[in-house]
């Protein structure tokens, strides 16, 4: 039988891919049951409160783009009753084929979660993004 801390780990690490696909998927409705209402995110430079700036950021970044591919590994989860910390690696390609000088841009770094239960289900409360390493042409994602 599954131990509730294997159970809560499992959960938080399937948010985490949640929030992956719903991106690559542009499913801006599953991307908010990602997070609280509330939810803070920094994403490299820009910082966001509440989910409608969070999916407002989101959209400015993937909507213009051909394909996206986001990829998260490496997880590691801590649980305290019904809060939970959650670090892991992402990788994150991007595609614009109208792009000069290269038609591809590739992000690694890691997020670094804060989560909070509501109604069973665990939410993001707080993710950091810290960008590690790149690759390819930046103008796919900064024209």
């Amino acid at each position: 039988m599954e131990d509730f801390y294997e159970k809560d780990a499992n959960e938080i690490i399937a948010l985490t891919i949640k929030y992956c696909w719903a991106l690559d998927e542009r499913d801006w409705g599953s991307l908010s049951e990602v997070f609280l209402s509330d939810a803070y995110a920094k994403y490299g430079i820009t910082t966001h409160q509440g989910i409608e700036s969070i999916l407002e950021r989101c959209k400015k970044a993937l909507t213009p783009l051909d394909f996206s591919h986001h990829m998260v590994s490496n997880h590691v989860v801590e649980v305290e009753g019904n809060k939970a910390k959650c670090k892991c690696y992402f990788q994150a390609q991007h595609v614009r084929t109208s792009t000069p000088e290269g038609v591809n841009f590739l992000i690694a770094g890691k997020y670094e979660d804060e989560l909070i239960r509501v109604n069973k289900e665990w939410k993001i409360a707080s993710r950091v993004l810290t960008k590690i390493w790149t690759e390819g042409n930046e103008k796919v994602v900064n024209p």
